[in-house]
């Protein structure tokens, strides 16, 4: 059975709730599919961030996705690169890679994606805030410890509640859109591991 580590973040800012977990929450509302799926809430903290992804890594998951929102983002993106980098300029880790590269098949998850309906693309810069920490961290420390773990980002817009409470007039997803994408990819990156 694959086994695959989902993440989300906490509210931040001045959203009072975050996106990714909506998403993640409702999930696990109603997937029965054959993945055995770990959920994981990370704080807004990069210190607490590599504390908890280096001990959930450390269980060996078949794939790890992060969620995070992206306010503003009319689509869900599927990040193709975790840089080594700050928001201040400076490394996340010294004497790590510049970057990494995912290795996983985003073509296929993008056309699984659009083929249901799911508006997406694939982004090939997830910032340099923690959903790009998240990312970077994820592939490193698979690495470093020998691990199996796959990583991938996935980026995902904000609720029309969200924009409503905000008074915004910001691009939105519906939260079972975005959980049915999450499972749409998780399975579909599980079939293309056999």
């Amino acid at each position: 059975m694959t086994r695959i580590l989902i993440t989300a973040f906490e509210p931040y800012d001045r959203w009072k709730q975050n996106s990714s977990w909506l998403a993640l929450v409702d999930l696990t509302s109603w997937y029965e599919g054959a993945l055995e799926i770990a959920t994981r809430r990370y704080p807004v903290d990069l210190p607490k961030l590599r504390e908890m992804l280096e001990a959930d890594l450390a269980r060996n998951y078949d794939f790890a996705i992060h969620l995070g929102q992206s306010p503003g983002s009319p689509v869900i993106k599927l990040e193709s690169v975790g840089l080594n980098l700050r928001t201040n300029g400076e490394p996340l880790l010294v004497d790590a890679p510049a970057a990494y590269r995912s290795t996983l098949d985003l073509d296929g998850c993008l056309e699984r994606l659009t083929a249901a309906g799911i508006p997406a693309q694939i982004s090939h810069h997830a910032g340099t805030y923690l959903c790009n920490a998240a990312l970077f961290l994820s592939q490193h420390y698979a690495e470093m410890m020998g691990r199996r773990t796959q990583s991938l980002f996935l980026h995902l817009p904000l609720t029309p509640a969200q924009v409503a409470a905000d008074g915004s007039a910001m691009a939105s997803m519906s939260t079972p859109m975005q959980s049915a994408a999450i499972a749409v990819v998780s399975e579909h990156l599980a079939q293309a591991d056999r």
